[in-house]
């Protein structure tokens, strides 16, 4: 395996310090590496890949030296609109690494959200028309850099760096985490959906809010027809907008994580500004992307109140404990919406944590059927 350390350090070697990007499972190690080793001015976490993109053209533009952005192959949907409008040799021709991690790869057991992107990672690359090689445990950093590295600066271009499972060597983080609040999100979930009426409809996030989601219907007998946003990340308030649009005399209920909220807070005001009454917008934070490996995000330094009622929400509430919670879900369910309801909870998930037994397809129909859709 390779060493995150030695990744950094032969990058240096290329005089190349810059890192930003969007948290992946499989780049965990080295995300974790480079947040305990790199100060603030080498290294930030974006809201999107797009951010990232964006981010490493302008250190380029300010200091001549390329930049790392890294993401999950499920990103460069986010990145492809910067890649070919603004750092492709035939506009600005911005020179950058890409470290795209490679979840769904071919004949790799994976989730079903990632199969097809898996599927397709290569080939996008390719009719992007960005020169890649692939990096495994067995990969030889001094064979495959420097060529890579040259191309991206004869042609003044985006290379990639295709990321294998279980090519990084574990690093076990330095920082310390605060609590944030007692409450740990499971028992945050159980209080929320014991809180609804039968005929409320639930859409919640990709990564573990969706599986405990999951279990806690399961382990109470109750039917699984909550909308599970298991890829998408960052459009769950949105998904639940477009329902809440159809069944204005439903109540709506988005249950949101706070590093999904901020790849898309674009989608705050939209649902501001066009007043779904019926949403209830709960946003589960612990300050991190805990799916892919607990890297932080800024949710823990913005003012989420401010945001959510500038943009156009008519109600606030904050809790963080089970009983806070308890009190605040019987007042906003009585509301007017949209409602942002912010829930501090800690990080951390139980290790026997299961996945749908459900698909993709079965949860749509299930989830239709019990709006009145089919």
């Amino acid at each position: 395996m390779i060493e995150a350390k030695h990744f950094c350090d032969t990058l240096a070697q290329h005089k190349i310090e810059f890192y930003c990007g969007v948290p992946d499972s499989l780049l965990k190690n080295l995300c974790a590496y480079i947040d305990d080793n790199l100060p603030s001015q080498q290294h930030v976490i974006t809201a999107n890949e797009g951010n990232a993109i964006a981010l490493a053209a302008g250190h380029y533009l300010g200091s001549g030296a390329p930049a790392v952005a890294y993401m999950q192959n499920s990103g460069l949907g986010n990145a492809i609109n910067p890649l070919t409008s603004l750092t492709d040799p035939q506009v600005y021709s911005i020179p950058m690494l890409l470290v795209v991690g490679w979840r769904g790869e071919p004949d790799v057991k994976d989730e079903p959200q990632h199969v097809k992107q898996g599927q397709i990672t290569a080939q996008q690359l390719e009719l992007l028309d960005i020169p890649y090689v692939i990096l495994d445990a067995d990969s030889s950093l001094e064979s495959i850099l420097p060529s890579l590295l040259q191309k991206m600066l004869d042609g003044s271009r985006p290379v990639a760096l295709l990321v294998k499972k279980n090519t990084f060597a574990k690093y076990q983080t330095q920082m310390a985490t605060d609590p944030i609040a007692p409450l740990g999100r499971e028992q945050a979930l159980s209080i929320i959906l014991a809180s609804l009426d039968k005929s409320d409809i639930v859409v919640s996030t990709t990564g573990k809010t969706s599986r405990e989601v999951f279990e806690i219907r399961q382990s109470r007998q109750q039917p699984a027809n909550d909308f599970l946003t298991v890829g998408g990340m960052g459009h769950t308030s949105s998904i639940a907008m477009g329902v809440a649009l159809t069944k204005p005399q439903r109540r709506v209920i988005a249950i949101d994580g706070d590093g999904s909220m901020l790849m898309h807070m674009g989608a705050l005001p939209i649902i501001g500004c066009h007043g779904p009454t019926n949403l209830v917008h709960i946003v589960l934070n612990n300050q991190s992307h805990e799916s892919v490996g607990g890297q932080p995000t800024v949710a823990g330094e913005i003012d989420i109140q401010q945001i959510a009622l500038a943009s156009g929400y008519q109600h606030y509430d904050c809790a963080a404990t089970e009983a806070g919670l308890s009190k605040c879900m019987n007042e906003v369910l009585s509301q007017t919406g949209p409602i942002l309801l912010e829930v501090k909870i800690a990080i951390g998930s139980r290790a026997d944590l299961g996945r749908p037994t459900s698909t993709p397809i079965e949860n749509k129909l299930a989830f239709m059927q019990h709006v009145g859709s089919r």
